[in-house]
């Protein structure tokens, strides 16, 4: 069975939704955090989104020519699996849709690596509420916004965490994992 691992960028406050524009890091070199990104990249063969996330990434790393972080070749090249009702020709090689939970489910009672879920706020809060998430992999942004949607709703019972491992990067952003 694979692991189903929810890696969000999150504020302190707990914040995963950038409504007034994206947080970035108290300093601009994350060679590390690139180097750990690039780690869970090599354990995962399947990326997960929802449909809005999936539309927003489609639009924009397919015609990055210049990106040196190497996330460009990584989601062009990874099976991506978008969960929506509604799309019916995903339009980015190695796509697939799955209408509903019940598919992803079996997407994790097949072999393989790990799969892994960012963004995706919707899709997320519902996989929560399944109790099909293994792993949180929280990278913590040192900002504090006071508003906007947060990684665990309210009135949704939450899993017993367990921590696994903390790292904090040059930048100031501070990766925590958590075992549900």
């Amino acid at each position: 069975m694979r692991d189903l691992v929810v890696t969000e960028n999150i504020t302190v406050d707990g914040v995963i939704e950038a409504t007034e524009g994206w947080f970035g890091p108290a300093d601009g070199d994350m060679s590390d955090q690139l180097a750990e990104i690039r780690k869970q990249q090599a354990g995962a063969d399947a990326f997960l989104v929802g449909r809005q996330t999936f539309e927003d990434l489609r639009g924009y790393w397919p015609n990055q020519t210049d990106d040196e972080t190497g996330i460009s070749a990584y989601l062009d090249n990874v099976a991506k699996y978008v969960v929506s009702s509604s799309l019916q020709d995903p339009e980015w090689k190695n796509s697939t849709v799955l209408r509903d939970l019940g598919a992803v489910s079996a997407l994790k009672d097949a072999p393989g690596k790990d799969i892994v879920t960012t963004g995706s706020i919707d899709l997320v809060h519902q996989l929560i509420a399944a109790g099909l998430v293994d792993e949180f992999r929280l990278f913590i942004y040192p900002v504090v916004l006071g508003h906007g949607r947060r990684l665990f709703p309210s009135g949704v019972s939450l899993p017993t965490l367990h921590l696994v491992d903390t790292k904090t990067f040059k930048s100031g952003v501070s990766l925590t994992r958590y075992r549900a």
